[in-house]
């Protein structure tokens, strides 16, 4: 078990201008950083600490800090980002702290779509992200493209498949899953926003006040119903969360399709950072993609 240094909390206290902390607690639930909440005279933080080489929580923070512009706080939180340091290459993020509790998903659903909107309503001209990023602890490429299945295909898709288990795809067929999938999506037309990236249950809450709050996010601009497709993959979203998100983005045709070609990203990651059972998953994949 990790713990907090008296060199990281003296540091952490100078920085935020504040005493030793009242408290500290370690959280436990995520699989790639430690976790802890540190409570001061006058406030509670969530601290996030990374011992890794690669420089994840600065991505995180980038991340959240963009999402925020986009958010109307009625209905959608998401955490401010209060400090970030880097002490001999130990990466620690603070961010506020939110109390979560059970309640309908509702604003959660709505103030995803705004957040969707709002962010499409900014005009941005390419897909892609300006910084190096992380889905899980796989990397996720930077760059831009003025075409959707471009930047799909070249900054998403392929760098999960050049590194997956040798022979578990031929490489065959992987140029007929890119021909099938550029031949499916030929037609459909993006709404290009900033997504979470990383929408699954497990980075979803929300508040006392039952706004909806998502964290942990794996950010870039993309068609919207990325973010979508992935809250399909492994459960948890209410019948409400999709209704009041349909209402703002109506469903188009032969969006169950893409969810299968959008999830084949998330499952040949999972597939590329756990292998098992997740490498049978990808050729379910295939195969259903083939078959469209």
């Amino acid at each position: 078990m990790q713990k907090l240094s008296p060199i990281e909390i003296n540091e952490i206290c100078e920085e935020l201008g504040e005493t030793y902390p009242k408290s500290i607690e370690q959280v436990h639930g995520g699989d790639i950083h430690s976790a802890w909440r540190i409570e001061f005279s006058n406030k509670k933080l969530f601290l996030k600490k990374n011992t890794r080489i690669k420089k994840f929580l600065e991505f995180e923070k980038y991340c959240l800090q963009n999402l925020r512009k986009y958010i109307n706080q009625d209905n959608l939180v998401i955490p401010e980002v209060v400090a970030y340091k880097n002490i001999k290459n130990i990466e620690i993020l603070l961010i506020e702290w939110i109390d979560m509790h059970k309640f309908d998903q509702k604003k959660l659903g709505k103030g995803l779509g705004e957040m969707h909107l709002k962010s499409a309503e900014s005009n941005p001209k390419m897909f892609g992200f300006p910084v190096e990023g992380f889905i899980g602890t796989t990397d996720q490429k930077k760059g831009w493209e003025y075409n959707w299945l471009d930047c799909f295909v070249n900054l998403r898709l392929m760098p999960q498949l050049s590194i997956l288990k040798l022979n578990t795809i031929d490489q065959s067929i992987t140029k007929k899953i890119i021909e099938k999938i550029k031949s499916e999506m030929l037609y459909h037309k993006p709404i290009n926003t900033l997504v979470h990236g990383d929408l699954w249950s497990g980075n979803v809450g929300m508040d006392t006040n039952g706004r909806g709050v998502i964290f942990d996010p794996a950010s870039w601009w993309a068609d919207n119903e990325v973010d979508i497709a992935m809250t399909k993959l492994f459960g948890g979203f209410g019948n409400e969360f999709y209704e009041e998100y349909h209402k703002i983005f109506p469903l188009k045709k032969n969006f169950e399709n893409r969810i299968i070609i959008y999830n084949f990203y998330h499952i040949l990651n999972h597939a590329n950072m756990f292998g098992g059972s997740y490498l049978n998953q990808v050729k379910d994949y295939v195969k259903a993609i083939l078959s469209m």
